[in-house]
């Protein structure tokens, strides 16, 4: 039986395993920004100050570590000149993997560390931030760079990301299990969830890379002793020029010259900014627009679709973009989050029906436009190889170079929407006791009953204008993005050329 199992691992697809790495992922992360605001805040019960600086200090560190991490991955592949024997593609994926099966397991220890006390709350919040980012970030960077190495068309790309999509709608489901767990008052059942959810994590990670491992091992092996006989003969070799290095400042001028790269970054960074918005609020918008007006079990559900239908409208999505492509898809994503903050404006917040299917298709349709995007990129690392005649295509990298451009988004969101709804209402998220005594106090207070509706007519407006604002930006933005139909044919075409031109080389010699 046992043989018979490993047989069957054995003959999993690539795209199999590849997507079951987003299930280990989606598994914590879902969890952790679900929780882990409201168990700092009130559970461990966090001041104001100690929140904002940890937040600070986790913006910077968030993004300066995915260009830190994908420049020491990276590095070697950005020379311009062959030195005869090229990086094979087996070696660049085996070095994922490796990377993978070590920081894959300490990723799912780093989750742990959130929700035990083990130190004063302004302290714990700061190290736990930047210690889970740190391996989240290693383990992101290695798993979205093979999506450009394991394969490049289209169609094989989209294949791949249509597992990762699927594997990330079961990892969603933690979010149901866990809303049956989360109690502030009693936490020990929700640690134990999250013991089990880390543990299985940690064993996923070290199972499926192990798997992938085994299946570039021998390719790489004998790529590797090619490639050392190739090396003998280009020694003395005449018409064999020496590879030239490219520093980090020489990088960052190829990047600033790489048009779409900065029409993209800027796009993604509202996209950024946008999806954590929603993460953040989504909580604040059941409770202050919806809890009085729908039950318990509808706001659970609505908590539960929020998570899961993004995965599943992905497969969706993914399913468009091969017959119209990325750029088309993403550019009607833009256009309906417009056309649906418009239409519920106009409606008005008293539309609960209609409320509530704008809170969940708002991250619903805001969470796919950000999974797609990951094609976007692997688009750009095409065009980056072909355009600075790379040795290696520099995935891990270009990958950290977008994210150092978007990841402030991530702290930007709840920053500027605390102080949005702050400076219009006068709601602050760190004096909740104090909300409560007023909001339960006795209606004929005059200052009572104009703080509810004014409340509401803040977070109402928090809700409609935020993604209204997003989507004008962003389409301005997608307008000058132009790697998309026939120009990134010829660069698919090129890079398949130039990867081909240089194997010939090699073997000519």
């Amino acid at each position: 039986m046992g043989f018979r199992l490993l047989a069957c691992l054995f003959n999993l697809p690539v795209a199999v395993v590849y997507g079951s790495l987003s299930l280990f992922i989606s598994i914590l992360h879902n969890v952790f920004l679900l929780y882990y605001v409201d168990t700092f805040v009130s559970v461990y019960k966090i001041d104001k100050l100690s929140f904002w600086v940890g937040e600070t200090v986790f913006l910077i560190w968030n993004s300066l570590n995915d260009p830190l991490f994908g420049w020491l991955s990276d590095r070697a592949f950005l020379s311009t000149q062959q030195s005869g024997v090229a990086i094979s593609t087996p070696e660049v994926v085996l070095k994922r993997l490796k990377a993978l099966s070590r920081n894959g397991p300490l990723f799912a220890m780093s989750f742990l560390a959130f929700w035990i006390a083990w130190a004063t709350p302004g302290l714990q919040f700061l190290i736990c931030l930047c210690l889970y980012d740190s391996f989240l970030t290693m383990v992101d960077l290695n798993q979205n760079a093979l999506l450009a190495d394991l394969a490049v068309s289209a169609k094989d790309r989209t294949g791949l990301n249509f597992y990762s999509s699927l594997f990330s709608a079961i990892g969603s489901l933690s979010v149901f299990m866990s809303y049956a767990v989360w109690n502030k008052e009693d936490f020990f059942s929700f640690r134990i969830f999250c013991v089990v959810l880390a543990f299985g994590s940690a064993v996923g990670f070290t199972l499926a890379t192990w798997l992938l491992r085994q299946r570039f091992q021998t390719e790489g092996h004998v790529k590797w002793d090619e490639n050392a006989a190739l090396k003998e003969l280009y020694i003395d070799h005449p018409s064999v020029q020496q590879e030239k290095r490219i520093t980090l400042a020489e990088y960052l001028k190829q990047l600033s010259r790489h048009r779409n790269f900065l029409w993209f970054v800027s796009m993604n960074l509202i996209q950024v900014f946008h999806c954590h918005f929603n993460s953040n609020f989504f909580p604040l918008f059941l409770e202050h627009l919806l809890s009085d007006r729908i039950s318990l079990s509808m706001g659970s559900f609505l908590l539960g679709v929020s998570y899961v239908a993004p995965h599943l409208n992905n497969l969706y999505f993914l399913s468009l973009c091969q017959r119209w492509g990325v750029y088309a898809v993403v550019r009607g994503l833009f256009f309906l989050k417009l056309l649906l903050g418009v239409i519920m404006l106009l409606a008005g917040p008293d539309w609960i029906y209609l409320l509530c299917f704008f809170i969940a298709s708002n991250r619903v349709f805001t969470e796919g436009t950000c999974k797609l995007l990951n094609l976007v990129v692997t688009d750009l690392v095409d065009e980056d190889l072909v355009l600075n005649r790379r040795q290696q295509a520099a995935s891990a990298l270009l990958f950290g170079m977008v994210a150092l451009v978007t990841k402030p988004g991530q702290t930007f969101a709840p920053l500027i929407g605390t102080w949005l709804l702050c400076a219009y209402t006068g709601y602050d998220i760190f004096q909740r006791d104090a909300l409560s005594n007023i909001v339960s106090a006795q209606p004929k207070l005059a200052s009572n009953t104009a703080w509810e509706p004014t409340l509401r007519q803040g977070c109402f407006y928090l809700l409609v204008f935020v993604p209204i604002t997003c989507a004008l930006l962003q389409l301005l933005s997608w307008s000058q993005f132009t790697l998309h139909g026939r120009h990134l044919q010829r660069v698919k075409a090129q890079r398949q050329t130039f990867t081909e031109s240089q194997s010939q080389e090699i073997k000519t010699i």
